[in-house]
C-alpha cells in the first residue's frame, strides 16, 4: 500500500495568527507563555488537518525560521549573541531580528545593541531565511530541546510523527563564513552533533526522519560531492530510517549520487523532475522507499489527477509498498484553506488548490492507487471539469494582449542615448547634490492607514473619503521628508496595500483572494496575486497619487512602481504558458504606466525588480534563458523614457554578485540594494566588475527595529566609495519603510541625511 505523507505545512495560520502572536509579544503586549502557547494552539490545528496521512511533518513549525531553528539546534549562535543571558527564544528574535522586544529601553536594559543576521532567498522562492554564520572559532552543540517538544505534543495528541530537520550538507551550504574558513573543513565537527540528534530521535522511538538536501538540485562546489558520501557514511547506524528529501528541481548529474547515499528512502520532486522518476527508481537497491512529489506544492492550480495518475500508476505497480507520494515541497509556500474564500471569483476559484485542497488532491490519489480509479470516479470527474472548464474559459486569452507580445521588437527596450549622455542632461534638470539622500518608496502603513483601508473595503467609508484619508497620509510624507532635508522624495505609498497585489488589482488577468497569505520572513506575511489570465492595463494606477505628491513640494518626486519581472514572482503564476511570455505582457501594461508618469511631468520613476534573482533557475546552464527576458522584460518596461527622465529599480534581499553583468545590461540609470545586513559585501562584484550607472548601497536595515548611527552609515558608504565612484553614490535604507514606524524611521533617517552631509564634506 502506498504511504501518503507531507514535507511541511503552513506554519502562520489561517489567519495569520502567528503574526499577529509575534509583533504583540515583540511590542510588550503578551507574554513569552501567550506566544508559546499560540504555538502550541496552531501546531495542534496543523496536526489534526494532516490526520489523514500516514505520516506527518513535525518539526516544521517554527516561531521564525526554520533555518535558524537548525542554527539553534545545532548549538551555532553568532559570537555577537553567545554569552547574552536570559530566554533562548529571546536570544533567538536577536539573531532573526536584532532584537526580542520592539522596546528600546527593554532592550537596553537586558543587552544593548545586537546586529541582526544576514537575510536571503530560500533558493527560488520568495521566502527568505537567516543566513548561518561560521568563523575558525565555530563549534556545534546539541540543543534538541525544541524538537523534543514538539515531537511529545504531537504523540500525545496520537499523531503519526515524522520529525523533519535539514541535512548537514544543505546547512552548511546555506551558511556563509565570516572569515576565509572553508565551509567544509566544519564538517567533522558537525557530523558528530547531527548524529547525536538522530540517535536521541531514535531513543524516542521515531521511525523515520525527513532530512532535508535540496542543495542536490543545484550545480555543487568542487569537493561537495564526496563530502556527502562522508557525511551519511558517518550518519548511517543511528537507529532511525532516513528518507533524504530533495525538491525544486532535478537531481541531474547528482542523480547517481543521491542514489547512493546509505539512506532508506529518497525524495524527488516529480512535479519539476517526472523525468528522473525512472532513473532514480532503477538506481535505488530494491529495500528503498522512493517518495514523489506529485502534487504542485509552489503554486495554487489544481492538479490535472487524471494525468497525474496515468504516469503514476505504472510506477505504484512496480513499487509496490516502496512507493510514497507527497507534495513537492514543504507547504509552506501555498496558503492554509481554499474554503476560506467566500468573495473570490468563482469561477477562477474553481481552478484553484491551497494547502488542505492539495492534501485532498493527495489523499484521492492515495484512495485511487488503492482500490482504483472507479472507487474515487466521481472525484476524479469533478477534477477533470474544473481542469477542462479552465483550459476552455475566455477569461484566460486575450487574443490583443498576445499580437502585442508578438510585435515586440529590440527597439521597445532601448534607451535614445547611453548612460554618459542622459546621466548629464539628469543632472542638469535635477540639480542634486552628491551622496544624494532618497528612500525606497513606502513609509509606515500606520494604523490609520489600514483602519482607513477596511472601512473603504467594507462600505463603510465612501470614495471621496477614503482619497481625502491617503491624500492626508500623502502630505504627512512629504511633510517629514521636507523636514528630514532628504534629497528625492516618495509619496508614501499609502493606498497601496502591498507592491504586487495593488498593481494586480488595476490589471486585468488577475484574481485577489482575502486569505491567501504566505509567510516571506518572520511575521511578514504577503498576499500574492493570481495571475490567471493575459493581462492588461486598462487605465493609469499610479498617476494621480503621484501628481498629487509633486504639487506639495519642489523637490523631485519619484514615480514608484513594481517591475514586471517582481510581479511576476511574487504572483501565483498560470501554468498554462511560458513564464516569459506572461512576463513580457507584464512589461508591455507597466510601460503604458511609465510613459503616462513621464507626461505628467515625474523626471525620477523608479522601477522595483525586488525579486529579479529568486526567479533564476536554481542551474547555472539555465541562468541565460532566464535573464535573457527578465532583463528585456525590464527594458521594455522602462526604456520608452526621454533622456532627462531618471529610471531607477531596486533589488532587495539576494546574492547579485554572479549576475551584475546583467543587472548592468538592464541600464537603470540608479540601482539600489541590500547591503546593511552583509557589511556592503555585495559590493564585492565591483572589484572585478565596472559598474557603469549610479548605484545605492542600503545603509539602513529596515528588517530591523535597531537604529543606524549616523558613524554607521558614514563607514558604510566610505567602503562603498572604495569601489564605486563618490560621484555615483546614493544613500538610501536598503528597502522600503512600510514595516517600521515612524518613531524609528525618523531618527533612523536623521542620521541617514546627516551622514551623506558628512560625506558631502570630504568630496
Amino acid at each position: 500500500m502506498t504511504t501518503i505523507h507531507n514535507l511541511g505545512f503552513p506554519r502562520i495560520g489561517a489567519r495569520r495568527e502567528l503574526k499577529f502572536g509575534q509583533e504583540a509579544y515583540w511590542k510588550g503586549q503578551s507574554t513569552r507563555d501567550e506566544l508559546l502557547a499560540l504555538g502550541a494552539q496552531l501546531r495542534a490545528k496543523h496536526w489534526a488537518d494532516q490526520q489523514a496521512l500516514d505520516l506527518v511533518p513535525v518539526g516544521d513549525f517554527s516561531f521564525y525560521d526554520q533555518v535558524l531553528d537548525m542554527s539553534f539546534t545545532l548549538g551555532n549562535l553568532p559570537q555577537r549573541v553567545r554569552d547574552f543571558h536570559g530566554d533562548t527564544l529571546d536570544n533567538y528574535f536577536r539573531v532573526a531580528r536584532g532584537r526580542a522586544a520592539e522596546s528600546a529601553e527593554a532592550h537596553a536594559r537586558c543587552c544593548g545593541g545586537v546586529a541582526a543576521g544576514e537575510m536571503t532567498k530560500w533558493f527560488d522562492t520568495n521566502y527568505h531565511f537567516i543566513v548561518p554564520e561560521f568563523d575558525a572559532s565555530t563549534t556545534f552543540k546539541l540543543d534538541a530541546s525544541r524538537l523534543l517538544a514538539q515531537l511529545f505534543e504531537a504523540r500525545v495528541k496520537g499523531v503519526k510523527a515524522k520529525p523533519v530537520i535539514i541535512g548537514p550538507m544543505t546547512y552548511l551550504a546555506l551558511g556563509k563564513a565570516k572569515d576565509d574558513s572553508d565551509r567544509l573543513a566544519l564538517l567533522p565537527k558537525l557530523l558528530p552533533v547531527y548524529a547525536e540528534l538522530l540517535k536521541t530521535l531514535a531513543a524516542q522511538g521515531v521511525a523515520w526522519v525527513q532530512i532535508d538536501e535540496p542543495i542536490l538540485v543545484t550545480d555543487l562546489e568542487a569537493g561537495w560531492a564526496q563530502a556527502f558520501k562522508t557525511a551519511y557514511a558517518a550518519l548511517a547506524g543511528s537507529g532511525v530510517k532516513l528518507l533524504l528529501a530533495t525538491y525544486f528541481g532535478q537531481l541531474k548529474d547528482n542523480l547517481a549520487l543521491t542514489a547512493g547515499l546509505p539512506v532508506q528512502g529518497i525524495h524527488l520532486d516529480a512535479v519539476n523532475a517526472r523525468d528522473e522518476v525512472s532513473a532514480l527508481t532503477a538506481a535505488l537497491p530494491a529495500d528503498r522507499v522512493v517518495s514523489l512529489g506529485v502534487i504542485n506544492g509552489r503554486n495554487i492550480w489544481k492538479s490535472d489527477l487524471h494525468a497525474v495518475l496515468d504516469w503514476l500508476e505504472p510506477v505504484a505497480a512496480t513499487l509496490g509498498e516502496r512507493l510514497w507520494i507527497a507534495p513537492s515541497c514543504s507547504l509552506l509556500h501555498v496558503p492554509v484553506d481554499l474554503a476560506s474564500e467566500l468573495k473570490l471569483d468563482a469561477e477562477v476559484k474553481s481552478w484553484l488548490a491551497f494547502a488542505l485542497q492539495k492534501l485532498a488532491e493527495l489523499d484521492l490519489l492515495g484512495r485511487a492507487l488503492k482500490g482504483g480509479r472507479a472507487s474515487v470516479q466521481a472525484e476524479l470527474d469533478a477534477n477533470r471539469n474544473a481542469v477542462e472548464a479552465r483550459r476552455r474559459s475566455p477569461r484566460v486569452n486575450n487574443p490583443a494582449v498576445k499580437a502585442a507580445v508578438a510585435a515586440i521588437d529590440a527597439r521597445l527596450g532601448q534607451r535614445q542615448t547611453a548612460y554618459a549622455q542622459r546621466a548629464a542632461k539628469q543632472a542638469a534638470l535635477l540639480k542634486l547634490p552628491a551622496f544624494p539622500t532618497t528612500t525606497i518608496g513606502s513609509f509606515p502603513q500606520t494604523g490609520e492607514i489600514r483602519h482607513a483601508r477596511s472601512e473603504y473595503k467594507a462600505g463603510r467609508l465612501d470614495e471621496a473619503g477614503y482619497q481625502a484619508a491617503m491624500r492626508a497620509e500623502i502630505e504627512r510624507s512629504v511633510n517629514e521628508q521636507e523636514a528630514l532635508g532628504l534629497d528625492v522624495f516618495v509619496h508614501g505609498e499609502a493606498e497601496r496595500n502591498d507592491m504586487v497585489e495593488y498593481f494586480g488589482e488595476q490589471l486585468e488577468g488577475y484574481a485577489f483572494t482575502q486569505f491567501g497569505w504566505v509567510q516571506s520572513y518572520g511575521s511578514r506575511c504577503v498576499k500574492p496575486p493570481v495571475l490567471f489570465g493575459d493581462i492588461s492595463r486598462p487605465k493609469a494606477m499610479t498617476v494621480a497619487w503621484t501628481r498629487y505628491a509633486q504639487s506639495l513640494t519642489d523637490k523631485p518626486m519619484k514615480g514608484m512602481l513594481t517591475g514586471p519581472v517582481t510581479i511576476l514572482n511574487w504572483s501565483f503564476v498560470r501554468d498554462d504558458q511560458p513564464r516569459s511570455v506572461s512576463c513580457k505582457q507584464l512589461a508591455l501594461a507597466i510601460r503604458q504606466e511609465v510613459l503616462d508618469l513621464e507626461r505628467a511631468g515625474v523626471r525620477v520613476i523608479q522601477i522595483d525588480e525586488a525579486a529579479l534573482r529568486e526567479g533564476l533557475p536554481l542551474r547555472k546552464s539555465q541562468w541565460g534563458e532566464y535573464l535573457d527576458w527578465a532583463v528585456e522584460s525590464f527594458r521594455i518596461t522602462a526604456n520608452g523614457v526621454a533622456d532627462e527622465t531618471q529610471i531607477h529599480t531596486h533589488m532587495c534581499y539576494s546574492e547579485f554578485n554572479d549576475i551584475i553583468a546583467s543587472i548592468a545590461d538592464m541600464d537603470a540609470d540608479v540601482i539600489t540594494i541590500e547591503t546593511s545586513r552583509s557589511d556592503m559585501e555585495l559590493l564585492d562584484a565591483f572589484d572585478d566588475f565596472k559598474y557603469p550607472n549610479e548605484i545605492g548601497p542600503g545603509v539602513y536595515d529596515i528588517h530591523s527595529p535597531n537604529i543606524p548611527t549616523q558613524e554607521h552609515i558614514v563607514e558604510l558608504m566610505r567602503k562603498a566609495a572604495e569601489r564605486i565612484p563618490a560621484e555615483r553614490l546614493w544613500v538610501n535604507p536598503d528597502c522600503g519603510l512600510k514595516t517600521r514606524q515612524w518613531a524609528e524611521v525618523i531618527p533612523a533617517l536623521t542620521n541617514m541625511v546627516a551622514a551623506a552631509r558628512t560625506l558631502r564634506q570630504s568630496v
